[in-house]
C-alpha cells in the first residue's frame, strides 16, 4: 500500500497547473487572476489597520463591504492594474520564447540574425 503514494504521475492531475501556461492569452488571464488577488490580500490587510472605531459595525456591513472590496479590486486588476500580474507574466513568458515574449516587453518576439 505504501508503494503507490511513491508512484505519483501526470495521470493524477498533478501537473494540470503547467498546461494552463500554454499559450500567452492564458498566462495574461492567469496574471490578471493573479493581481486580482494580491489586491485583494492587500486592501483587506488596509481594512483590517483601523484607525477608528466605525460608527455602524456588524457583521452585515462586513459582509457587503468585502463584496464591494471584491468587485473593486477586480474591476482595479482589468482595467488599471498595478504591474504585478504584468511582471510575472513577463517573467513567466521568457522561459516559453514560443509565446513572443521580446525581449522589449511589448509582447512582441524580437527577430534573432
Amino acid at each position: 500500500m505504501g508503494d503507490a503514494i511513491g508512484s505519483i504521475t501526470g495521470q493524477t492531475g498533478l501537473d494540470t497547473g503547467l498546461a494552463r501556461a500554454a499559450t500567452k492569452q492564458n498566462l495574461d488571464k492567469a496574471a490578471q487572476q493573479f493581481e486580482s488577488v494580491f489586491t485583494g490580500m492587500m486592501l483587506k490587510s488596509m481594512r483590517q489597520a483601523k484607525l477608528a472605531d466605525p460608527l455602524i459595525d456588524s457583521k452585515a456591513m462586513d459582509t457587503f463591504r468585502d463584496m464591494s472590496d471584491q468587485k473593486v479590486v477586480q474591476n482595479m486588476a482589468e482595467h488599471h492594474p498595478l504591474g504585478i500580474g504584468q511582471a510575472m507574466s513577463k517573467f513567466l513568458a521568457q522561459s516559453k520564447p514560443e509565446m513572443g515574449a521580446g525581449s522589449d516587453g511589448t509582447g512582441t518576439a524580437t527577430p534573432k540574425p
